[in-house]
Order: structure tokens, then C-alpha cells, then sequence
């Protein structure tokens, strides 16, 4: 079924039917003038409909192939095959009913995340204190919101109750509820335990991480697949080929109605069907194990992959850093942490959190900031109240206010953040990220998918990052790359396509400008999700190999089933063409092609169950316990 037939409504699928119902039911009662009257105005509609959308595709340079069942349809009429020629019309309005149908089932894990999306929130007036139940939409930052016994968190918040235990696998994929206590940060979309609490909202619902990705899967249903065109680009051998042998059995025999018979099982629906539905069915998988893959041309990608960079802090590390020891020079070391507390404040960088964390732990007033501003891979910097500039961030962004070049002798895996208030280096935090468990198991399984070229890009210093790199078996680093850089280092990459892996602000350039950008989004990156291809959505690198291998496995479905719906088309076109498939029986066979492409094309929605992580047993357990729905395998 060509793209054509995409706007042809349910009327015209009972428009077919109801005229091949009547043109049989006046066979049997001899009125043969009149069925060919109604099945040629019929067949000529249709025609007229695909004929105009097939020229301003062929006018665009699109060859589909939607001009064999132009020909067949008017080849069963100039040969008085009406039945025929009304049940390819059948066939091609009803292949869209059967391809929508395959689609659904296809997407139903997506559908299912997006209508399970919260709706309403119930809000605690501050006047008085009575609860009411407003549109989720009409939640504002700082409202308090009641969550009651197993409702879905509406919001972003932090908890205000005691505690709140909290079923976060539809967000993160981790199936074990979890506990939060007051304080603590909780995700939209999460779904609450059997006590009510209190939490304050710290993002509207559009900002809110379940909103995200549900934007996310939005894109990913509507997405059209490039692997489609890889169909059409069978048009013009497979229309030669069914043509060629359609003349042939015409001069042989003498006889145009076997030409009309072999163009009847020629029609292309199978070759067109087969790689939409193995698509969906493919991203359907890919979201069982928490990966968002945003189009399908991005598992064609994924499946041909020789190439891959990676992130350090946040990707191969686990982004949870934790400040071990502060060295003061100018000023104290709680003062120097105050100081930069109060900047981080302004940063999405992961190094923000456990400075500004610490801070608070410690009892520390943090001077008022009056404006500040990230600068992508050197630091922040904040003007405060009094006037005076803080600077936080890497020894060559603040050693350009200040001389003051320390002697650190790091111990390898440690970070040293170095702050400058007023023009003079106040003192250096240094800060400990843990390299990921499976880190070095995910590299090996990219290894074995072929991937041999793997680099680190990143914005850290060269210790740090080398330190990293020995610890995962990386031996080609990109070390203090600005966001530039690590565009450059990624364009001029020779092994293509080229894999890009990251999960912050700084790292959205170089995910947009790679083959295929994959962002770690389960603690945001909201920047880094919106410019890469996939998202994974939980906490785990071992998703990568799992996505890859689901792509890969999702491709080669798509292809084989597009290979099946041309090896049976051309059998059958060879059997019509020796005489031996009358048209009638040659248009029903072609119905049963179009079903055999589409259970062909549906394997790949079970292709998550032999993902890498789950032969192998290095995956979470989030594989195996995630509830139905959640953006996870059941």
C-alpha cells in the first residue's frame, strides 16, 4: 500500500466492500452489463485518487510503488476482470484498516504511557487549607499538592511529609518502591504507595520530567520510518521485473488477460507494510527496556554502527558525585564552600548537587546572588548582592581573574572545582565520581556488536578523564573539550555511522551533530534529551548494547519480511503467468501475502526478550518485574 493511500478514510474500504458485494450478488442474477459498469466507475475513482498523489510523488523524484496497481487496476478492466480489479481496490483501501491495526498493537506500550499521563493534581489552598482538584496544567511552582494513596505524582516536587514511598519504574525503571523523606526530590509520573503525603511542586506539568518523555514517545509514534523509502526504492526493479514478466506471458500466449493476471499478484502492499509495522514494533521494544528511540530511521542507524564517543561524568561514571575534601586558600574552607554553593545554585552540572547538598548539611548561610551564568564546560559565574564576582568552575576559567595556579597532586579519579571570590582564588572542593558497575561489561557487548571504534569526549581534565578511560578499557580520550570541540572531534570521526552517548547541557551540541545522539535522561538533561535520537530513560549505560542489538535484530526483521512479500509476489506472478492462477484467485491470494508480511513484520515487537543484558544476566532487575505501562518491560 503506497503513502497515497494513507488518506483514504474507512468510506472508501466500504465503498470497496460494498461493491464487490453487490457485483457478485448481480453475477448470480445474470446482470453482467451492469456489474461492469459499477466496478469500472469504481475502479476509475480510485484510480483517479492514487493517480494524482502518485504524479506529484514521481513529479518530487519519488518512484513508488503505487504505479503497479495503477496498471493492474486498469489492466482488469480492459480485460473485463471487474471482480479482479474490485478486490485489489478492497485489497489496497483495507491494507490501510490492517496496517493501522498491526501499527496499534505495535505502539501499544507507547499509548499506554501517554494516556496514564497524571490529569489532575489536588492542591492545598493556603488561605484556609482545604484541598481541591485543579487541571494538572494549572499547578504552579511552589503549590502544595496532596498525593493520595496510589495516585500518579501530577509534578515535580519535593517531598513536605514525613516520608513518601513511591513506585518510580514507569519513570526510572527501577521496580522496587522507593522510599523518600522529607526534603527529598520526586519525579512526575511516579505512582504512590498506600499513605497520603505533602509535597511542594517545583516544576509546572509541561516542565515536569514525566511530561518529557512523554514529548518523547509523542515523537516517536509519529515519526515516519527512512527504512520506508528503502521500500520504495524496490519500485523501479520490482515494477520492471513484474512488467517484464506480465509481456512475456501476454506474447506467449497471445492472451491480454494474462497480463492482467500476473499484474493482479504483482501489487506492491506487502513490500510497503512489512517495514512500518517492523519499525514500531522495533521502538516498542526498545521501550521495554527503557529506551526512547524518537524515529525509526534511528535504529537503522543504531544497526549499522561502527563508531562511539562517550560522555565521562554522568555516562560512564555515575554521575553522583560526592565532594571528599575542600583545601581554602584565601578564605576558609566553609566560607569557600558557601561561595560556591551559592553559584551552583545556577548550574545543571553534576557537581552542582553534592556542593550545594554539603552546604546545607553543614548549617551554611549562602550569600544572595544577584545574576549568574553558565558557560558550558568551564563553570558559573555569579555576581552577588555586594557587587563582588564568584567564579566556580575549572583552573583556567577562574585563573582568568586570579594568578593563583595550586600544587594539587590529585589522587587519580578525583575532580578538583576551583573557586574565585572578588579576583583571588578563595579555594578548591574536590569531588569523587564513581566510575558505573557495568560500564566495562557494556563496552565489551559494544565490542562484540562490531563497534570496535570507541573514544571518550569530555570536558574534564586530562587526569581525571585518563584515570576514567583505564578504569573501562578506553584508550582514545578527548580530554577539556568545549562543546565545539567535541562537534569537531565527532564530525571529523572517520568510522561511520558514529554513536554519541551524554546526558548534559554541555553535551546537547555534539548529540545533534552525530549520526546518532543517545542522552542519559534519567535524571533530566532535559537539553540532552531534546537533541539526541534516544533517550534512555533509566539509570543504567547497559540499555546501549541492549538498544543496538534490539535495532539491529529490528532491521533485519524489516528486510526479511519485505524479501518474503517479493519472493512470494514473484512466484505467484510466474504461476499466473503459465496460466495456472486465474485474476479473482490471484487478488485473494495477494490478500493472504499482505497478512503473511505483517506477522512476518510483528516478530520484532518480541525482540527485547533476547537483548544482551538478558542472555547475558548484567542487566537490572528492572527487565524482568517493570509493570505494564511503565516505560519498561512487563
Amino acid at each position: 500500500m503506497g503513502r497515497s493511500h494513507y488518506r483514504l478514510a474507512h468510506p472508501m474500504v466500504l465503498l470497496a466492500a460494498g461493491a464487490l458485494l453487490v457485483a457478485g450478488i448481480l453475477l448470480v442474477l445474470g446482470h453482467d452489463q451492469s456489474v461492469a459498469i459499477l466496478a469500472t466507475g469504481v475502479i476509475a475513482f480510485v484510480v483517479a485518487v492514487t493517480a494524482k498523489d502518485m504524479i506529484k510523488h514521481m513529479m518530487r523524484g519519488h518512484w513508488g510503488l503505487d504505479i503497479l496497481a495503477v496498471v493492474a487496476m486498469v489492466a482488469t478492466v480492459l480485460v473485463g476482470e471487474y471482480l479482479a480489479g474490485l478486490i485489489i481496490v478492497l485489497m489496497l483501501t483495507g491494507g490501510e484498516a490492517l496496517e493501522k491495526m498491526a501499527e496499534n498493537k505495535a505502539s501499544r506500550e507507547l499509548d499506554t504511557l501517554i494516556s496514564r499521563a497524571p490529569a489532575f493534581a489536588h492542591r492545598r489552598k493556603p488561605q484556609d487549607g482545604q484541598i481541591v482538584r485543579i487541571p494538572v496544567d494549572d499547578v504552579q511552582v511552589g503549590d502544595v499538592l496532596l498525593v493520595r494513596s496510589s495516585e500518579v505524582l501530577p509534578v515535580d516536587g519535593v517531598v513536605l511529609s514525613e516520608r513518601a514511598t513511591v513506585d518510580e519504574s514507569s519513570v526510572t525503571g527501577e521496580p522496587i518502591p522507593v522510599t523518600r523523606l522529607r526534603g527529598a526530590q520526586v519525579l512526575s509520573g511516579a505512582v504512590n504507595g498506600s499513605e497520603t503525603f505533602s509535597m511542594r511542586a517545583t516544576a509546572t506539568a509541561a516542565d515536569s520530567h514525566y511530561a518529557s518523555i512523554v514529548q518523547l514517545v509523542r515523537e516517536a509514534v509519529a515519526s515516519r520510518a527512512p527504512i520506508v523509502r528503502l521500500a520504495d526504492r524496490y519500485a523501479v526493479p520490482f515494477t520492471a521485473v513484474s512488467l517484464l514478466i506480465a509481456g512475456i506471458a501476454w506474447y506467449l500466449s497471445g492472451d491480454p488477460v494474462r497480463f492482467a493476471e500476473v499484474l493482479v499478484v504483482a501489487t506492491p502492499c506487502p513490500l510497503l507494510i512489512a517495514a512500518p509495522v517492523a519499525f514500531m514494533g522495533g521502538m516498542s521494544s526498545a521501550a521495554r527496556v527503557n529506551v526512547i528511540v524518537k524515529e525509526g530511521g534511528t535504529s537503522e542507524k543504531l544497526a549499522r554502527l561502527r563508531a562511539a564517543g562517550l560522555d565521562k561524568t554522568g555516562t560512564l561514571t555515575q554521575g553522583r558525585p560526592v565532594v571528599t575534601g575542600i583545601r581554602g586558600y584565601s578564605r576558609s574552607a566553609a566560607d569557600t564552600l558557601a561561595h560556591a554553593a551559592a553559584a551552583e545554585q545556577y548550574s545543571v552540572h553534576v557537581f552542582a548537587e553534592p556542593i550545594i547538598r554539603v552546604a546545607r548539611e553543614q548549617g551554611l548561610d549562602l550569600p544572595p546572588v544577584r545574576s549568574a551564568e553558565e558557560l558550558a564546560t568551564n563553570g558559573v559565574a555569579a555576581v552577588l548582592a555586594d557587587g563582588s564576582e564568584v567564579r566556580v568552575g575549572k583552573a583556567r576559567f577562574v585563573q582568568e581573574v586570579t594568578d593563583h595556579d595550586p600544587e594539587l597532586n590529585l589522587e587519580p579519579g578525583v575532580a578538583a572545582v576551583h573557586v574565585a571570590v572578588a579576583g583571588k582564588l578563595a579555594g578548591v572542593l574536590l569531588l569523587s565520581d564513581p566510575v558505573r558497575e557495568d560500564a566495562s561489561e557494556t563496552l565489551k557487548l559494544l565490542r562484540e556488536q562490531g563497534i570496535t571504534d570507541i573514544f571518550m569526549v569530555t570536558g574534564d581534565v586530562e587526569s581525571t578523564a585518563r584515570s576514567v578511560g583505564d578504569a573501562v578499557g578506553i584508550q582514545r580520550i578527548y580530554a577539556e573539550m568545549t562543546p565545539q570541540q567535541k562537534v569537531e572531534v565527532v564530525q571529523s570521526n572517520t568510522s561511520r555511522p558514529v554513536l554519541m552517548v551524554g546526558d548534559g547541557i554541555n553535551d546537547a551540541p555534539v548529540l545533534a551533530a552525530s549520526d546518532v545522539g543517545v542522552a542519559m535522561g534519567a535524571r533530566g538533561a532535559t537539553a540532552a534529551s531534546e537533541s539526541a535520537s534516544a533517550v534512555i530513560t533509566s539509570d543504567s549505560l547497559a540499555r546501549l548494547p541492549d538498544v543496538i542489538d534490539i535495532s539491529k535484530r529490528t532491521v533485519r526483521i524489516a528486510l526479511q519480511s519485505i524479501w518474503l512479500g517479493i519472493v512470494i509476489s514473484v512466484a505467484l506472478m510466474l504461476v499466473a503467468a503459465v496460466g495456472y492462477l486465474p485474476a479473482v484467485a490471484g487478488a485473494l491470494l495477494q490478500e493472504v501475502v499482505d497478512l503473511v508480511a505483517i506477522v512476518s513484520a510483528l516478530r520484532a515487537l518480541s525482540t527485547h526478550k533476547k537483548v544482551p543484558s538478558v542472555r547475558r544476566n548484567v542487566a537490572s532487575p528492572e527487565l524482568h518485574s517493570a509493570r505494564p505501562g511503565a516505560i519498561g518491560p512487563s
